[in-house]
């Protein structure tokens, strides 16, 4: 069952403003960064705490979401920020209202994506 959010996409997580970043893309981003935020996913998000959606961009086809993933991640550091910044300049987490967590009829997105 899907949900608003539910759309392929490459996204860019961080640990803080200029922090680390980590680019990935998915079939389904609100299910992934539930995923990041809850340190769900071993390895490199999880090791730097990238846990704030700080840009992100939807794709109609995986291939576009997966040719423009390898394509930011062989970027320049100053050419990743100055992304994140024209789109989000006050490093906002994105995602911060997307989990209702302290609501006791919600429930985390379905793994699967």
């Amino acid at each position: 069952m899907g949900t608003h959010r539910t759309f392929i996409a490459t996204y860019v997580m961080a640990s803080r403003r200029n922090g680390t970043l980590y680019i990935g893309m998915t079939a389904n981003l609100f299910a992934r960064v539930w995923k990041h935020k809850q340190h769900a996913l071993a390895g490199f998000t999880d090791d730097y705490a990238c846990t704030d959606l700080v840009w992100f961009e939807r794709h109609a086809w995986v291939v576009e979401a997966i040719r423009r993933e390898k394509r930011l991640k062989k970027w320049l550091r100053d050419w990743k920020l100055a992304l994140i910044e024209r789109g989000n300049p006050d490093w906002r987490d994105l995602a911060a209202d997307w989990f209702p967590v302290n609501d006791p009829n919600w429930t985390p997105p379905p793994e699967e994506d």
